[in-house]
């Protein structure tokens, strides 16, 4: 069945009766080529854990190229779709439900054993965060994850320190993950077709994080006050997020070795950390 044919997305949709929910963001793909694109940038494990399969379009092809996809689906109309576009394979579970209401650590243990997992999705915007924060922060056992997204959340997702796509999820994901944009879909390339273009990411999992810090929890809560305000200085945030006197924040600042005049999208990931250890060591900061 040729899933990325818009003809054939319709007389599924016909024969089931399906119409697209705005809420659940559904846009499915109609290129083969950026198919190929996302399993390249997946390869190197043994299963593949999808989130929202939609008609199976990404699925199908991720069973032709990995031993097991387990995916999951929020929307109950699908499954009876899925078991109509996938029943050629065998190597194929459905999964139904919110992927951010699941033990998602037991999934991957019930599904996949002792394989090699990487997570692949075509997320809507309302969920990227979200997701990727919780696969992130939830230290699963993953090697890869690869998202497709949109093109602006893609930038933000990989930006550098400096720029003004570099946020707390740039961080977030530097944190734990080396990451880049593997290519760039037009939303031609979607049916419907969005507003806007979309990029696939590639999130390589880091065996050690890229910083260090005493008290981790402490150092994402110095990344989230550090942009919580982006016009204001470090100073300002820092004191503002930690209800903190400005003169001892200051000084813990600059213990780090960081100008407190300086803005949070122009540090780096270990400058959070050195920030975030100051204020471990430090007194009279609201930890």
């Amino acid at each position: 069945m040729e899933l990325t044919n818009p003809s054939v997305i319709r007389e599924i949709r016909k024969k089931f009766g399906f119409d697209f929910k705005k809420a659940y963001g559904q846009n499915f793909l109609t290129s083969a080529s950026v198919l190929e694109d996302i399993c390249r940038a997946a390869s190197g494990a043994d299963g593949i854990l999808e989130i929202g399969p939609g008609f199976g379009t990404l699925t199908a092809a991720l069973a032709g190229s990995f031993k097991k996809v387990a995916a999951i689906e929020v929307d109950n109309r699908l499954p009876e779709v899925l078991a109509y576009t996938l029943s050629e394979f065998d190597n194929v579970e459905i999964i139904s439900g919110d992927c951010m209401k699941m033990d998602i650590r037991g999934v991957i243990q019930d599904c996949f054993g002792d394989m090699t997992v990487s997570v692949a999705a075509n997320l809507p915007y309302y969920i990227t965060t979200p997701v990727i924060t919780m696969l992130l922060e939830g230290r699963l056992p993953l090697s890869k994850i690869v998202v497709m997204v949109q093109k602006e959340v893609a930038e933000r997702l990989t930006a550098s320190p400096g720029g003004k796509d570099y946020g707390a999820i740039s961080v977030l994901c530097n944190y734990f993950t080396e990451s880049s944009v593997a290519s760039v879909v037009p939303a031609s390339c979607f049916v419907p077709q969005p507003k806007v273009d979309s990029a696939v990411v590639s999130m390589t999992l880091r065996e050690i994080p890229a910083a260090s810090p005493v008290d981790e929890r402490l150092f994402f809560r110095v990344v989230k006050a550090a942009f919580a305000q982006r016009r204001k200085t470090l100073l300002n945030c820092l004191s503002s997020g930690f209800g903190a006197d400005k003169r001892q924040m200051e000084l813990l600042l600059r213990s780090a070795g960081i100008d407190p005049s300086r803005r949070g999208e122009t540090l780096s990931t270990k400058e959070f950390a050195l920030i975030s250890d100051s204020i471990s060591g430090g007194s009279a900061v609201e930890k």
